[in-house]
């Protein structure tokens, strides 16, 4: 019943959405042998999941692999694992509490919104050079270099450190895509070293000399008594980087590639730049950039009948929810103008993206500039899509002016 899942698939990855229709149409929970994951497709499910407490991102604060019935990675990951294990998005209560606590302050809609001048600044210059060049690759040249500047300018990281950052988070983030190949841990296993080592010696350095950064604020925290660790610390700062821009690239990228794909919502936008807040919300919901995330059942649930048992991990499917018809008129249809939008493609429950506010913010500079500066943008290929399925997005999108 769902023989067209198929996330190593490049057909499937370049269109999901007929196989998650099947999925929908067949069931609510389906058991997936090659992932050994349950798929959730729904919308209900999926929303309510993320907020149930039965499940969670680990499993390791509450039991060992052993007890689990999961076994432990292999030894020559553990530097990937330490990294990543230590972040807010793989940590549970109490620990995901205290530290996404101390993070949060950074990233409130009224601290984000001091930070518009800056990303309307950097917007509108890669934005100037790209026009003045006549176009190119839209990933490369705006998509990519905006949030990768403004998640380091906030992390306070040197202008000419900040070609390394990029490579070792796609390294790194090719170890939460579906059973990845062991070249691919050993790859994510030297960029975690290397990235780790760079910020140990950043964090020394702020030490030193304190600036107004985040990664100062954080060290001054920590000197207070809440009790952050100087892991915590690295692995708080590459996951504000992963999930900072990888999600935000893809999203820029997408989105633009799924309005050349429907010339008359483009040509409403270009008419009423007015629509650009509700085009960038129906943008992430009718092609979600994260389109699935994995959580473990830490206590028996049922999803309609079926019992999924402790042990077992789910995959939350948002990009199918996101299509759901039980949920959104029309949900094949993309309506730039669209108000009941309560897409989930930044979560829900205490894993809720920490950087929506700041992700709204440049995608909304980053389209605006490109809808005012080069109204006649076109794309001039047939764009390929990356291998990946669980962070999905194009190699590239080559465009003129």
């Amino acid at each position: 019943m769902h023989v067209s899942f198929d996330p190593w698939s490049p057909a499937f990855v370049a269109d999901p959405y007929p196989a998650y229709a099947a999925l929908r149409a067949t069931g609510r929970a389906h058991y997936f042998e090659p992932t050994r994951q349950w798929l959730i497709p729904h919308y209900a499910e999926v929303s309510g999941l993320l907020r149930d407490r039965r499940l969670g991102r680990t499993y390791l604060h509450r039991f060992s692999h052993d007890e689990f019935g999961v076994t432990a990675p292999p030894a020559a990951h553990e530097p990937f694992h330490t990294l990543n294990g230590q972040g807010i998005l793989d940590l549970e209560a109490p620990d995901h509490t205290r530290i996404r606590r101390l993070v949060a302050k950074a990233f409130t809609p009224r601290t984000v919104e001091t930070l518009a001048p800056t990303v309307e600044r950097l917007a509108a210059g890669l934005v100037d050079d790209f026009v003045a060049a006549g176009g190119g690759d839209l990933l490369g040249a705006v998509a990519e270099p905006l949030p990768v500047a403004v998640i380091a300018e906030m992390l306070g990281i040197p202008e000419s450190d900040r070609p390394l950052l990029r490579p070792w988070s796609a390294a790194i983030c090719g170890m939460f895509e579906l059973n990845p190949p062991e070249e691919t841990a050993r790859a994510a296993v030297r960029a975690s070293v290397e990235f780790s080592a760079y910020l140990h010696g950043l964090i020394e350095a702020r030490r030193a000399d304190p600036g107004t950064d985040l990664i100062s604020e954080l060290i001054a925290a920590h000197d207070d008594g809440d009790r952050l660790t100087e892991q915590e610390m690295v692995s708080t700062c590459v996951l504000l980087l992963n999930a900072g821009h990888e999600a935000t690239v893809n999203a820029t990228v997408n989105g633009w590639w799924t309005l050349f794909r429907h010339p008359e919502q483009l040509a409403s936008l270009r008419a009423d730049h007015e629509l650009l807040p509700t085009a960038v919300e129906e943008l992430l919901r009718y092609d979600t950039p994260v389109p699935m995330f994995a959580r473990w059942v830490l206590d028996d649930i049922e999803v309609d009948g079926t019992v999924i048992p402790r042990g077992s991990q789910v995959a939350l499917l948002f990009g199918s929810a996101n299509r759901d018809p039980e949920r959104f008129a029309d949900a094949g249809t993309l309506d730039l103008s669209r108000e009941d939008n309560p897409h989930i493609s930044f979560g829900a429950g205490i894993h809720y993206c920490l950087g929506a506010p700041l992700a709204r913010l440049e995608l909304a500079a980053s389209f605006g500039e490109l809808l005012r500066r080069a109204p006649g943008m076109r794309p001039v290929a047939e764009p390929e899509w990356n291998p990946g399925y669980v962070i999905r997005g194009l190699r590239g999108l080559q465009v003129e002016i």
